[in-house]
This record gives structure tokens, C-alpha cells and sequence, in this order.
């Protein structure tokens, strides 16, 4: 397996990438509400890349027709933008997006609530943010990947919410995906030694009922198969010789900048 250690160039140059993409998912943020399309999504976080000079990483990748995964409800990930798709009270949804950044890419996405949405679906997306920054918290030189994973396992099961099997996050660089894979489940094993330099997408998919997915007619679609809700988060995160830095991520949005 082998895995990209990058310069002190090539992280600046993902940190940019990174920072962008955080402002990105901030503008789509404020214009979900009950009423917009997902291709109304779509089309303000393509706007916000390109306004950078930016690429949006996943236009075309392998085929895929959008800038920003759209994922609504019991979507788990991959959710193609359409203009019939509108938003309603209650739902909840999935936005997933990368930027290319002088030929560097950044990965992350976020799960909001549209309108008043239930208890429960509140805190499916929260334990799904939350359970990122415990599986982040292992992200350390030293530590071995699947610490990662058994972390964010723990958390999301804890909350009687289950672990999406067949999606993992991966390493990213100057491809959106490169070695590693992380699962967001604990595999036999213990995975390779984190070093820094690595930077990795890591990105949990949680699901309200049971683990197990299937994928729509469209070759994209991922949706959980008992049709329960499903929530997704992930950040781009360097390791380095100490605390992981979540490149992805506003100060104030980071916890481990509150300190």
C-alpha cells in the first residue's frame, strides 16, 4: 500500500483547498430551508468553488454529473442534484464536496436540518458530527489507523446508531482518492502507523436503523435499505508530529482550536 507523505508545499498548498472548501460549505449552509431543489444546492456551491479560481472536485469524477453530492433522508451518501428534488420541513440532508486547489483537493461534508426536523434526527446528525471528532482525537503520529476507526465505531454504537460498512474514508492529495482506506468500523487488525504528513478524508456515516445500504437504479444513490435516515460528516485532517489539524474547518468551528 502506498501512501503519499506530503512536503511542507504541497500541505499549504491543501490547507488553501481546505479553507476554501470550508467557506463553501458555510454559503450552503445559509440557504437551506423548506422549498430549494437540490440543484439549487448544487448550483451555489459550484458558484462559491469556482469564485476561487477553484475546480469542484467531484464534476465528472468517474462520471459524476454534479459539483456537490446531495443526499437527502434515508440518502447515505451520492445524492445527484435535480431541479423536482425540493426541500421540505423536517428532512434532513447531506451535502459532500471537494475543491481543487492548484492541483490539490480537499474533502468534506456536512449533514443540516431542514427547518424543525425531530429529536431524533437532531441527534442523529449531532452523535454523526461528534463521532468525527472522537475517531479525530486517535488521529495521531504513532497511533494506527484502525484506532480511527474503532473510535468513531464506539461513539456512533453507544447511541444505538450503526456504522454504514461498504463507505469508507481514504487518504486524499493530489487525487481526491488515494491509499489509505479508513473504515469507520474496527476491521481485524490494526491498521498501519499514522505518520505525519499523511492527510486523510475521514468521514462517518451513521446510520438511525440498520447498517446495511443499497444503491438506486442511477449507479450512484447510496440509501440505507430499511429507509431510515442517515447522516454523514467529514473533514480533510493532516497528521502531524502533534494534534491533527482538520484543514476542512473553520476556527470556530473546531473544537480542537477552542482549547
Amino acid at each position: 500500500m502506498s501512501v503519499t507523505i506530503k512536503s511542507e508545499h504541497e500541505i499549504e498548498l491543501m490547507r488553501e483547498a481546505g479553507r476554501i472548501l470550508a467557506i463553501v460549505h458555510e454559503e450552503m449552509g445559509k440557504i437551506i430551508r423548506p422549498g430549494i431543489s437540490t440543484l439549487d444546492i448544487n448550483r451555489k456551491g459550484e458558484e462559491v468553488i469556482r469564485s476561487f479560481g477553484c475546480i469542484p472536485s467531484f464534476l465528472n469524477y468517474n462520471g459524476y454529473p454534479a459539483s456537490v453530492c446531495v443526499s437527502v433522508n434515508d440518502e447515505v451518501v451520492h445524492g445527484i442534484p435535480r431541479k423536482d428534488r425540493i426541500l421540505q420541513e423536517g428532512d434532513i440532508v447531506s451535502l459532500d464536496a471537494g475543491v481543487i486547489y492548484k492541483g490539490y483537493h480537499s474533502d468534506a461534508a456536512r449533514t443540516h436540518a431542514v427547518g424543525q426536523i425531530d429529536e431524533e434526527d437532531e441527534k442523529l446528525i449531532e452523535v454523526t458530527r461528534q463521532s468525527f471528532f472522537e475517531g479525530v482525537k486517535m488521529a495521531k503520529a504513532g497511533n494506527h489507523l484502525f484506532d480511527i476507526s474503532k473510535a468513531i465505531q464506539d461513539y456512533a454504537e453507544s447511541f444505538g446508531f450503526s456504522v454504514v460498512r461498504e463507505m469508507v474514508g481514504h487518504g486524499i492529495g493530489s487525487k481526491l482518492h488515494e491509499e489509505p482506506q479508513i473504515p469507520n468500523f474496527k476491521p481485524i487488525g490494526r491498521g498501519m502507523k499514522l505518520r505525519p504528513g499523511m492527510t486523510l478524508a475521514i468521514e462517518p456515516m451513521i446510520n438511525k436503523g440498520k447498517k446495511e445500504i443499497w444503491i438506486l437504479d442511477d449507479d450512484w444513490t447510496c440509501v440505507t435499505r430499511d429507509s431510515q435516515y442517515s447522516a454523514h460528516y467529514e473533514n480533510t485532517v493532516l497528521i502531524t508530529e502533534g494534534e491533527p489539524e482538520i484543514l476542512s474547518l473553520a476556527d470556530k468551528d473546531n473544537p480542537f482550536k477552542q482549547q
